[in-house]
């Protein structure tokens, strides 16, 4: 399946370092979780992205993408000076915005 746009634009803007399109992928009131670790609104993912995305300088790579239930899971190939290696990465997204990522 392809990768949906909004996804698409989350992995383009961190592989970038893009900091201010990578936040503009996800709605004002989004809500991010990472292994059990949750991030409220934008404020909150951008708290995020300095601490395990960009501010780590990762680069993501789709390795295969389903959906299931309205749900996209995502398994991510990740390198930088943060996390590295695969993971799962579950988005629910509003229209051309990420709402909701479940990563783990």
């Amino acid at each position: 399946m392809a990768t949906p746009d909004p996804i698409r634009r989350f992995v383009e803007a961190t592989n970038a370092g893009d900091s201010e399109a990578f936040l503009g992928t996800f709605t004002d009131d989004a809500f991010l979780s990472d292994w059990g670790r949750d991030f409220h609104g934008r404020d909150g993912v951008a708290r995020w992205n300095r601490s395990d995305n960009i501010g780590v300088q990762s680069n993501l790579r789709i390795v295969r993408v389903a959906q299931r239930d309205g749900v996209y899971h995502a398994r991510v190939a990740v390198t930088g000076n943060g996390f590295n290696g695969e993971g799962d990465m579950a988005f629910t997204l509003d229209g051309d915005q990420i709402a909701s990522l479940v990563i783990s």
